[in-house]
């Protein structure tokens, strides 16, 4: 039996600290961290740690999967199951399962579990709770590890169930966890809304550069999401600051989906991502997945004009490799079973490297170099970029400058507009 003892107290309010950060934002409350400590610790630790009352005599809906573990290891579910005063009713979990089964866009659904807190996927029959499973609920918890990325589903879920919960006038709380990108560089376009989906749920960059508590703040604060009564709880993290990349802050890395198997692979999936769009692999089906772009029908010369292009921060290796099918990773990749030819990334240098920069270059050469052979699907890159400036550059409507200057000038505005939500030095 695991004893956390989240001790019941009618001074609950004093026993919390708590931040009211705009006038604005109405109803939120950040939870700072209360006891001294030198290693950074994650909201699910701070809760557990500094705040155990919070949670007493409460029934609980968390939002979670594999990633959300305690610093010892133990994943937050048990956590709340073994704690006598708190009532642990429901899971819900994002895209790729509970359990970090499922590949991409694999609709996830569970049958009834013979004992346990009932466990429903967001990514079935449903991509948000209704009212009925929220019965009998008196807090949402959400804690999942976030990759820092606009079209990385797991905060769409996030901004689906902040709606749900303002309408059901219950709170949601949320765990926050390392952006594993740092809180520093911002990069690709600002999403026009009128191309808002569910790989682009906010009007924010790419690689945005906040926590999914910054972000969940300045959502309900801008009102790009129908939660305006919503009470919003932010259990802030100990010791992070937006310099450290993932590890920087010596927690243990778990792949929060089964094609991001290391950091590494986080950078580059912001840019290379881009690639899903079209009919050139994007490393599906190999231990390479982003890293390995390719189709049978690319050579040498793309990754020749790649390299001379000087881009910075990373090694372009020409590489051949077959995609195959990997249960629970990718069982469907493109050319499946073909022999491809491209190229592999090896970073260099995180921080000078820029993923979506390096995307849209390979992105333009391969157009240049193979026009009756290179397809993109426009619906969904427009989707993924999130507006319809790539096809303006790419059909050489607007200039590589005048691209980078469009890109630019959004992301100074979107820095600026998010300085009131920053949590974290």
């Amino acid at each position: 039996m695991i004893e956390f003892n989240f001790a019941s107290s009618k001074t609950i309010v004093t026993a919390i600290l708590y931040l009211l950060i705009n006038l604005n934002a109405n109803n939120v409350v950040i939870l700072d961290p209360k006891i001294e400590n030198q290693s950074v610790r994650t909201g699910l630790d701070v809760l557990i740690e500094d705040h155990r009352d919070f949670l007493s005599g409460k029934s609980i809906g968390l939002i979670t999967n594999h990633s959300g573990i305690y610093r010892s290891g133990i994943s937050n579910y048990l956590i709340f199951q073994e704690t006598k005063d708190i009532k642990l009713k429901v899971i819900f979990a994002p895209e790729h399962g509970f359990y970090g089964e499922a590949s991409a866009g694999a609709k996830v659904e569970y049958g009834k579990q013979e004992s346990g807190p009932i466990i429903i996927s967001l990514y079935g029959k449903n991509r948000k709770p209704t009212i009925e499973m929220l019965k009998g609920i008196d807090i949402i918890i959400y804690d999942i590890q976030d990759i820092g990325a606009r079209f990385y589903t797991y905060i769409s879920t996030l901004g689906m169930a902040m709606e749900v919960a303002a309408k059901k006038n219950i709170p949601l709380m949320v765990l926050d966890r390392p952006n594993p990108l740092g809180g520093l560089k911002v990069e690709g376009a600002i999403l026009d809304t009128n191309y808002k989906s569910f790989v682009g749920y906010y009007p924010i960059p790419t690689r945005y550069g906040m926590t999914v508590g910054e972000l969940s703040f300045m959502a309900k604060s801008k009102k790009w999401l129908d939660c305006k009564n919503l009470d919003l709880i932010i259990v802030k993290m100990d010791n992070w600051n937006r310099k450290m990349y993932f590890d920087d802050t010596k927690l243990k890395w778990i792949p929060p989906s089964p094609n991001i198997p290391d950091l590494k692979t986080a950078i580059i999936y912001p840019g290379m991502c881009l690639f899903e769009a079209t009919n050139v692999s994007e490393g599906r089906g190999t231990n390479n997945p982003f890293s390995l772009i390719g189709a049978p029908w690319i050579d040498e010369k793309f990754s020749e004009k790649l390299n001379n292009s000087k881009i910075s921060g990373t090694k372009i290796i020409f590489k051949s490799f077959k995609p195959i099918s990997i249960k629970g990773k990718s069982e469907n990749p493109k050319h499946l079973d073909a022999f491809c030819n491209g190229i592999i990334l090896n970073i260099t240098n995180r921080d000078s490297f820029q993923p979506i920069k390096t995307a849209l270059k390979a992105i333009m050469l391969a157009k240049e170099i193979y026009p009756l052979d290179f397809i993109i699907n426009e619906t969904n890159m427009k989707k993924l970029w999130g507006n319809g400036d790539i096809f303006d550059y790419l059909n050489g409507k607007i200039s590589e400058k005048q691209i980078k200057k469009i890109l630019d000038q959004g992301i100074e505005k979107f820095k600026e507009q998010r300085k009131p939500f920053l949590l974290y030095n």
